[in-house]
């Protein structure tokens, strides 16, 4: 059974809204890490439409899970995570007016910079994860920087438009899980996953944690935050 991470970040969408100070999004992280979650997640994007540096030091201080920070190699966000340490960091591809992360990072093209950015979290004892499309190219370059973890982008199965596409993108999901193992890569997996399509990639032998956020906040309006953390749980069994 893979790992579930959380990703909070629409907890303080939410909050944004009106601008105020409600959902604490501590509170949200607590609740979530009680519920059984294995990591908090949270994207610290350049434009600080959700998640503030305030949250950041708070979770770093109350988590006991692990503290999982999405991040652009943008100067500004390097040097945050290097100074508030959290306990891995995966590194994704950001544009400002993009409504969530439309496709993995192009690790092969970006090689250099993604080195350089990839080297200085290590120097603070970061972990690094790159979120890369299920792809050959991607995967190697990954190895070939040194990352010993990636996550894979699900979002082409996710959003798959008919049974026909499903299948076709699930094949490549499943392909690039084992391509990535036998490299010796640590093999994470999200984007798009809901309490519909879950299952299925959970049981792709290989995976060992799911990052999923929008689905378990929408779910949580109805049923509760705590509720709808240990559903998902139960689903990836």
């Amino acid at each position: 059974m893979p790992n579930l991470g959380v990703n909070i970040d629409h907890v303080a969408t939410l909050r944004e809204v009106r601008h105020g100070i409600e959902p604490e999004l501590a509170f949200a992280a607590l609740i979530v890490q009680t519920a059984g979650a294995d990591s908090i997640v949270v994207h610290l994007r350049e434009d600080r439409r959700h998640i503030k540096e305030r949250d950041l030091y708070i979770l770093k201080q109350i988590v006991r899970v692990k503290l999982n920070l999405e991040m652009s190699t943008a100067g500004e966000i390097v040097s945050i995570a290097c100074k508030v340490k959290p306990d891995q960091a995966t590194l994704v591809p950001e544009r400002r007016q993009e409504l969530t992360t439309e496709g993995g990072l192009d690790a092969a093209a970006n090689f250099r910079k993604i080195k350089q950015v990839a080297d200085k979290l290590e120097e603070s004892a970061i972990a690094v994860s790159l979120f890369i499309d299920p792809e050959k190219r991607q995967i190697d370059a990954a190895r070939k920087l040194g990352i010993r973890m990636i996550e894979l982008h699900t979002g082409r199965y996710a959003d798959a438009s008919n049974r026909k596409e499903q299948e076709r993108y699930f094949k490549e999901l499943e392909n690039a899980v084992r391509y990535a193992k036998d490299k010796g890569l640590h093999v994470f997996a999200g984007h798009g996953l809901n309490y519909y399509n879950v299952s299925r990639v959970a049981k792709i032998k290989g995976i060992e944690e799911l990052n999923i956020g929008y689905s378990i906040v929408c779910r949580a309006v109805l049923v509760g935050l705590e509720r709808a953390v240990r559903e998902m749980k139960t689903l990836l069994r």
